[in-house]
């Protein structure tokens, strides 16, 4: 009787999964503000309003240079945002934030008002990796922010397990790592004891500010103010934390899931 009412209960609930990415992306909440645009040819000479409040020092503006804001400090508070006079800085509600490049994540100069988004593994990878994904997440001294929204992707509205990606016990059965929180050092070894297990070839994906340049620990004497101070990162996906659908986004680009856009278009 349980049995038929459980299988009646869901007949009724239909699939519960989103359609994204073969349908509409779901809609930021309205707190979160998605990536940050720059507009540095806005900034009034010599304003530099923006730098003291950056909790994590973000920002730059060295005299006679253009504004800069890197993504990768960038904690999201939005307090940059609230005192510039001029809205040189102002969120986009978008959640395409990942790349490939440390780099990219430098905003400010010319050319790089916006994010240029992550472009796809090369195809021999690919072909590996492409249909099957298998990645062991380490969680190096984070808060669990970041932790939980990558959790949230395994739950039934996200499905991360219909893209062919999912997370394994053991890194002697991945295909990578998965990294949060900004590498704290008594992190350090178990971090790379399990990177070292992992099997060739191997990628490591850096998620959250933490992970990729210390966050709101950066310059801490007990951090490594991130992974790519120990391995080589592949993909940098920026957040505090970052919103599931922006790590979803991420992880196809890599693999070059996403329907109807190249991942290497921005």
């Amino acid at each position: 009787m349980y049995v038929f009412d459980t299988l009646t209960h869901r007949l009724k609930r239909g699939c519960e999964t989103m359609a994204y990415p073969h349908g509409p992306a779901p809609a930021l909440p309205d707190r979160h503000g998605g990536a940050l645009r720059v507009d540095a040819a806005k900034c009034a000479d010599g304003c530099t309003a923006c730098v003291p409040v950056c909790p994590t020092e973000a920002i730059t503006h060295p005299p006679g240079q253009p504004m800069a804001l890197d993504l990768g400090r960038c904690i999201f508070c939005s307090a940059c945002v609230e005192i510039c006079p001029v809205k040189a800085i102002t969120h986009t509600d978008d959640h395409r934030m990942a790349v490939r490049s440390r780099a990219d994540l430098v905003l400010g100069a010319p050319g790089a008002e916006e994010l240029r988004l992550a472009s796809a593994l090369d195809e021999k990878l690919r072909r590996l990796f492409g249909r099957s994904l298998r990645l062991r997440q380490v969680s190096a001294g984070g808060c669990a922010a970041c932790e939980a929204d990558v959790n949230v992707l395994g739950t039934i509205g996200w499905d991360l397990g219909r893209f062919g990606i999912q997370f394994v016990a053991s890194p002697r059965h991945a295909d990578g790592l998965l990294i949060t929180g900004p590498v704290t050092k008594s992190m350090e070894l178990a971090l790379m004891k399990g990177w070292n297990a992992v099997p060739e070839p191997k990628i490591v994906i850096a998620v959250g500010a933490c992970a990729i340049a210390g966050g709101p620990f950066v310059g801490h004497p007990e951090v490594l103010n991130g992974a790519e101070a120990l391995l080589p990162v592949d993909l940098f996906i920026p957040g505090c934390p970052p919103h599931p659908l922006t790590i979803l986004d991420g992880l196809l680009r890599l693999l070059d899931r996403l329907d109807g856009e190249k991942s290497s278009t921005s």
